[in-house]
């Protein structure tokens, strides 16, 4: 058994000495965790997995802010190591060519990305792409988008400077050491089993890349990531590429021809090529082959030459040098995909001390690496992760089958030009609510949400729209919307709709020691009699906001939860005493909303009990019966209106449902959808988690204050909430001053000229005429002029007060 150097700190072995496991060893010994063992199966400095073959292209603009920083953070810290006086990192720049009218507009918005997430870049006309890159043929460029700061990471030189930095600290790196097992008792990680000895850890991390679901199966947790082979060609010598200086690599920028899924870096004289225009080519990550066994490195198969074929014809169409070239050498290289194309970390529900930095690229590697060792260190990530959080994904999302095909996708997907809307089409209906026949039949088109079929509108409204003023939009802002959604939220104003919100996550707290476990974990007084609904929030120590909750006491031990995602469940569950029960009921159960002025004609002739504002106040709950259909009666509203969520469980829903519709018709009644729905609630200011707030975001900051109340006693992050604070950020309302302008999320917002924050979230306000957008923002008084950029244009906004809509909620109180 191999010994473990005495220390105060955790015992943490990580698993894999690649990009992000030499980073993670780095960061987590400058936080003073000295007790560090990493194990790697292959031989230091280049052990064989993906890192080993790494490109190292670093284009940091994402559509997400948090892979964003973890490049930037990457850029940042690579940009400051060398080894024996050789850069880890070239800030040679990236260059992004459009060739086609659609591309060219996607890089106006990919510039509208980097200016909300505040990396420089500018877009660039084809002139300037030949100065950049004197290879182009620009008769086929429209433009380009540049980003000086971008580069190439020198991955394997990154690793070796990070290892001597962890190993200065105490950390040991182990090569030739192959994990067979993992050790743990009682729910906790105890140990790490290799052909070389047995390693004792409090924390065990895989960060093994590929191997990832190999280490996962030891220790009784899924790993959700598909690995899949990517080629990558050198060319001959170009002698368009001499005349540098002798030594140096790379100095054009790295170079993307998204158009044909392609990128080109520069190796002294040659190009490099990597490809993803080639069909996917899983491999089996239990069959990967050992370092000794493998041809040239475990992460390195066989280069298909048909497979390139194609694309050698692409490259030759944008570069014409390289028709008097050829391909001199090339290699599939594994590396890996989850169903969403994110990164996987955080600690496993399954095992306590286990955790994953998985799935992982250079160019987020030592962003990640940050995150995870901030995560173990001191509880909490630093950013917002929860695009990452390896809980995000539905036990529907985790099957085989459906890593495989959506891993796949991902692959073919890289490229291309994604709508923030768009759905996945396969495997398609995987979880429908009671309500989907009937959804169908009245038209419904579903986009798709946490596995769940979501109608957006229904086509049986159309007529609806006869007379409606709908400004027309542009083909980006009309894909996935239809006109009929301001017909349904013009009906849900004046008359009375369902809405389907089954796919709304709903846990059941129960047990001796319900209330006080919630009183404790949420920010909100949720000590109320039975029959109280409460807003309130899950807040980390930091203050930051994890989630918004709506909890209803149905009786003195028994609440009903409204949570967003799975990380809610296993937070709760962290911290649960026994004598509190925790279960999730979402997939038992379902909702439907019904909303407007008629909602209560619809509901009372269906029940015995009082639905009276007097006798069922708002966010009240009570059980009672719709006809035949026993439900949980909740009277709140997301969308501004008079009504109620109707909870049941699934072999009930669709009497529900049919009972409701059967008695709304002579009221008009219509079924809506989620379109509809956004438009309705940004007009009352409802903030969405994960999109408006997260964990970055204090509630002060973020506008929901008034679900904190300090004067009763501790709470999850209450030790760190100062209410008298002047906030330097706060999510403001905005209206575009074009009545017929659209923006839809993420663009930058300028004020007097600079870029000063990003939109969160927006829809058009049909009840209000015009688009409504939420943006985090330096405090601004009301009336103040802004500008939003959507695709390269400026458009005048004004910062306005909230709520937009029924400001004395008169709308509601009925």
């Amino acid at each position: 058994m191999s010994s473990t150097p005495a220390s105060t700190t955790p015992r943490v072995v990580v698993i894999g000495a690649g990009i992000v496991g030499c980073s993670l060893a780095d960061e987590l010994t400058a936080r003073g965790w000295s007790d560090v063992t990493v194990l790697e199966q292959g031989p230091l400095p280049a052990p064989g997995g993906s890192t080993s073959h790494a490109p190292g292209l670093v284009f940091r603009t994402s559509p997400s802010k948090t892979l964003t920083e973890f490049a930037a953070y990457t850029v940042e810290k690579f940009g400051s190591l060398t080894v024996d006086g050789v850069p880890c990192f070239d800030p040679v720049g990236g260059l992004e060519l459009a060739t086609t009218p659609e591309r060219w507009a996607d890089l106006h918005r990919k510039a509208g990305l980097a200016a909300s997430w505040g990396v420089h870049g500018e877009l660039v006309p084809p002139r300037t792409c030949q100065e950049l890159w004197p290879l182009l043929d620009t008769s086929k460029v429209l433009g380009g988008f540049h980003t000086p700061g971008d580069g190439l990471a020198r991955a394997v030189l990154a690793c070796r400077a990070q290892q001597e930095r962890a190993e200065r600290r105490g950390a040991r790196f182990l090569d030739r050491h192959t994990v067979t097992g993992i050790e743990r008792e009682n729910g906790r990680v105890t140990g790490v089993v290799t052909d070389r000895g047995t390693f004792p850890a409090d924390h065990v991390v895989s960060a093994a890349g590929f191997w990832g679901p190999v280490i996962g199966r030891m220790a009784g947790v899924d790993v959700p990531l598909l690995p899949l082979a990517h080629q990558y060609a050198k060319t001959a010598p170009l002698p368009g590429l001499l005349g540098k200086e002798p030594g140096v690599e790379a100095t054009r920028p790295i170079l993307r021809f998204q158009d044909r899924d392609l990128y080109f870096r520069e190796h002294g004289d040659r190009l490099g090529i990597g490809s993803y225009a080639h069909r996917p080519l899983p491999v089996d990550a239990f069959t990967v082959p050992a370092y000794d066994d493998a041809p040239v490195m475990p992460s390195s198969y066989p280069f298909t030459e048909d497979d390139f074929a194609p694309s050698w014809d692409d490259c030759a169409w944008l570069l014409p040098a390289l028709g008097d070239s050829k391909v001199e050498e090339g290699f599939n290289g594994v590396f890996s995909f989850t169903p969403d194309g994110m990164p996987l970390i955080g600690e496993s529900a399954a095992l306590r001390g286990f955790w994953l930095a998985e799935a992982v690229w250079v160019t987020h590697s030592a962003g990640v690496a940050r995150a995870v060792a901030e995560w173990m260190t001191t509880g909490e990530p630093g950013i917002d992760v929860h695009e990452c959080d390896l809980t995000r994904f539905e036990d529907a999302q985790r099957s085989p089958a459906y890593v495989a095909e959506r891993g796949a996708q991902q692959f073919v997907e890289v490229y291309d030009v994604i709508h923030p809307l768009q759905p996945i089409e396969r495997p398609r209906p995987l979880r429908v609510s009671p309500f989907y026949a009937r959804q169908r039949e009245l038209g419904a088109y579903f986009l798709e949400g946490g596995g769940w079929e979501r109608p957006h509108w229904y086509e049986a409204n159309a007529p609806l729209t006869d007379g409606l003023a709908v400004p027309e939009r542009d083909a980006w802002s009309a894909r996935y919307w239809s006109p009929i959604a301001a017909a349904e939220a013009r009906a849900t104003r004046e008359r009375v709709a369902l809405y389907d919100m089954t796919p709304l996550r709903r846990l059941e707290v129960s047990g001796p020691g319900a209330l006080g476990f919630l009183q404790y974990m949420t920010s909100n007084n949720v000590a109320k009699r039975p029959g109280s609904v409460t807003y309130t929030l899950l807040l980390d120590h930091h203050g930051g906001i994890r989630s918004d909750l709506t909890v209803a006491r149905l009786d003195a031990e028994h609440f009903q939860v409204g949570a967003n995602s799975p990380a809610d469940l296993d937070w709760l569950r962290r911290h649960a005493p026994d004598d509190v029960r925790l279960r999730d009921i979402t997939a038992g159960t379902c909702c439907v909303g019904v909303w407007g002025p008629l909602a209560r004609a619809l509901v009372q002739p269906l029940t015995r009990d009082d639905f009276s504002h007097q006798a069922f106040g708002f966010f009240k709950a009570r059980q009672t019966h719709i006809g035949d259909v026993p439900v949980t009666a909740m009277r709140l509203s997301y969308v501004g209106e008079l009504g109620w969520e109707l909870y049941t469980t699934a072999d009930l829903g669709l009497r529900l449902w049919d009972t409701l519709w059967a008695a709304g018709q002579s009221l008009g009644v219509i079924a809506a959808g989620r379109s509809a729905f956004n438009s309705l609630r940004l007009e009352k200011g409802y903030r969405a988690w994960g999109h408006d707030m997260t964990s970055e975001h204090t509630p002060y900051e973020a506008g929901v204050g008034f679900a904190v109340r300090l004067d009763r006693g501790d709470f999850v992050g209450r030790a760190a909430l100062d209410p008298l604070a002047e906030p330097e950020r706060r999510l403001t309302a905005l209206t575009l001053d074009d009545p017929a302008a659209v923006v839809l999320g993420k663009e930058p917002v300028y004020v007097a000229g600079a870029a000063a924050g990003y939109v969160t979230s927006a829809a058009y306000g049909y009840t209000l005429g015009r688009c409504v957008a939420y943006a985090w923002l330096p405090p601004l008084p009301s009336g103040t002029a802004v500008h939003i950029e959507y695709f390269g244009q400026r458009m005048p906004a004004t910062v306005a007060d909230e709520p937009l809509f029924d400001p004395k909620m008169t709308h509601i109180l009925r």
